[in-house]
């Protein structure tokens, strides 16, 4: 490019100033193109653009129906990652979202999910310096910091024996608010009152429950804990007790039953959870009352139980336990341990709290999106077989058909059925297809589809717990489950699942389109498996050959690696098996 060829003297300043803007702008380009090809800004600038359209295409229908089928004919070869600030998302416990919601009973932190349509397309990527997590048993001692890098319940709760920062790990001294010199020690003050040995108690559920350091203490005395807590202040707390292989779920007791059905747990534990037992006419202890087992345990550990400046909701606890006929065992400095009683109800009594039966029809065990209610369940009230002490003792439960397995339409012999069919199943699945069950790599397993919970039963020698999922929509097996001294939830697959990402090691289905029914897309569950599958996870699918066909083209665009595999010979029907991989994939690597 020339200049004019002007003799200076005849050059005037406009002409300057065109020829020194034409200058500037042609270096300007040329610095720029430099910088977006050679610098990692234009990396930068690139995925932000390519963020800006993931998220308009998410919100666009038809551009959201376009990538779906996309996916499920295999054209799309790669799914785009989602936003680097969605790492640990949870899409229906979203702060942003649910902060503009009620606070009246917590509503805002209970489940609140975006539509299908509002639901991201996109894959969560793990957080810079993501590593293999500690392998069980050490996991329950230290995990990685870096997997989950927040110092908050470090900093605040350190002092209490929560956990600390040590180096490249967070260690877990086993500690708690309540019992700041250890779990161990809080579980033998407990025994004294309670028969923590010997296979009475089976099944616990821990609210408010911190790190979970209570349940996984719990674990060596063959007592199976759920400990739940709400996504809150304490950031992290149940990503924290998933990372450390103990069973663990985000939920909160607000203005819903949880998602457990009647007469699950031998034992209820809250060390200073907080909750208001007594408030909106003691509806928390009624819901107490409805999980728990009669003749199972009730514990309470700090507020309000002898507590400076809370004489009237100390006084008021003690009430509701009495007009619920509750046998108070022990108050011991600060915790308090009651009894339910295993035959009828002494209700209706003269109560100042006016509690009542409620009125017939009501299903105890019904808790998907079931609003609390002010009144004590009737049904399967007097149902003393179900109790405490009457149940065969852990681990003659996990084989003997429950009396609720019974009353199914031959219900034994199906019992006796899927517990022979899964230890042919599973003996086949390590024998045949070499997965890594019994092995140091899978500790947190899902059973999607868990129907009487065989598959879990099947490797119960295994070092592994497993989350037993009943989808609401199909028979309500979930109490036979819990009646085996196994543990789960009921959950509907067309809405993401309670849990942060990269929490489990190994997820199992059978039959996975009858989680969806036509109501809900393939594409949005394997992108939600993916979210919860640990990098190097396993998923397991079991379908008729057209399913795992569907599926085996979209775990390509989601970066799994796949094959598929007979079923046992000894087994009829067309079913084959996928086993899919989730690749540990790093976000910088992922570039195009």
């Amino acid at each position: 490019m020339g200049h004019l060829n002007l003799p200076s003297s005849k050059r005037n300043p406009k002409q300057w100033k065109l020829l020194d803007l034409i200058t500037f702008f042609f270096f300007g380009i040329v610095s720029l193109f430099f910088l977006l090809v050679f610098t990692p800004l234009g990396d930068s600038l690139a995925a932000s653009g390519r963020q800006t359209l993931l998220m308009s295409s998410s919100s666009d229908p038809q551009q959201r129906q376009k990538m779906v089928a996309l996916m499920e004919s295999g054209r799309q070869t790669a799914m785009e990652i989602c936003p680097a600030e969605y790492v640990d998302y949870m899409p229906c416990e979203d702060p942003k979202r649910n902060s503009q919601l009620s606070r009246e009973m917590n509503y805002y932190r209970e489940r609140h999910c975006p539509s299908p349509e509002e639901t991201l397309l996109c894959l969560i990527p793990p957080p810079d310096g993501y590593k293999i997590p500690v392998r069980w048993p050490e996991s329950m001692r230290k995990i990685w910091h870096d997997n989950m890098p927040y110092n908050k319940i470090a900093d605040r709760k350190g002092h209490q024996g929560w956990m600390k920062e040590e180096g490249p790990y967070f260690i877990f001294p086993g500690g708690g608010t309540m019992f700041p010199e250890g779990a161990a020690q809080y579980i033998e003050k407990l025994r004294q009152y309670i028969p923590i040995t010997g296979g009475t108690l089976r099944t616990a559920l821990d609210m408010g429950c911190g790190v979970a350091s209570f349940g996984g203490y719990l674990l060596a005395e063959n007592i199976l804990t759920l400990s739940f807590a709400p996504r809150d202040s304490h950031k992290a707390q149940i990503q924290f007790a998933l990372e450390r292989g103990i069973p663990a779920l985000v939920a909160m007791l607000g203005t819903r039953r949880l998602p457990f059905p009647a007469y699950s747990f031998d034992l209820m534990h809250c060390s200073r959870c907080l909750i208001p037992f007594t408030a909106y006419n003691a509806t928390y202890f009624i819901e107490v009352d409805r999980l728990l087992r009669p003749g199972g345990y009730f514990v309470v550990s700090g507020p309000p139980v002898q507590w400076a400046k809370q004489d009237k909701e100390w006084a008021d606890l003690q009430a509701v336990a009495r007009a619920l006929c509750y046998e108070l065992i022990v108050v011991d400095g600060n915790t308090a341990i009651w009894k339910k009683q295993t035959g009828d109800t002494c209700l209706p009594n003269q109560n100042e709290f006016g509690l009542e039966l409620c009125e017939d029809p009501d299903d105890p065990s019904h808790a998907w999106y079931f609003t609390l209610k002010k009144c004590v369940s009737r049904a399967h009230i007097a149902k003393e077989e179900l109790g405490v002490g009457n149940m065969p003792k852990w681990p003659q439960r996990l084989t003997t058909a429950p009396s609720r397995a019974i009353q199914m339409k031959n219900g034994r012999d199906v019992f006796e059925a899927d517990s022979r069919r899964w230890m042919r199943r599973v003996a086949y699945y390590k024998k045949s297809l070499h997965l890594k069950l019994g092995t140091p790599s899978i500790r947190n397993i899902m059973d999607m589809n868990a129907f009487l919970g065989g598959f879990a039963a099947a490797i119960i020698s295994d070092p592994i717990w497993v989350m037993n999922v009943v989808p609401p929509r199909n028979p309500l097996t979930l109490d036979i489950i819990f009646d085996r001294g196994l543990i789960g939830v009921y959950h509907d697959w067309c809405e993401p699942f309670s849990t942060y990402p990269r929490t489990y090691d190994l997820m199992h289905v059978v039959n996975i389109e009858s989680l969806l029914k036509n109501r809900c897309s393939l594409v949005d569950l394997i992108v939600e498996v993916d979210r919860i599958l640990r990098p190097e996870g396993t998923f397991i699918v079991r379908d008729l050959p057209e399913v795992i066909e569907k599926i085996n083209r979209i775990a390509r665009a989601v970066r799994w690696t796949t094959s598929i595999h007979d079923k046992e010979p000894e087994s009829h029907g067309r079913d084959k098996i996928l086993i899919a991989t989730k690749t540990l994939w790093k976000p910088s690597a992922t570039v195009q």
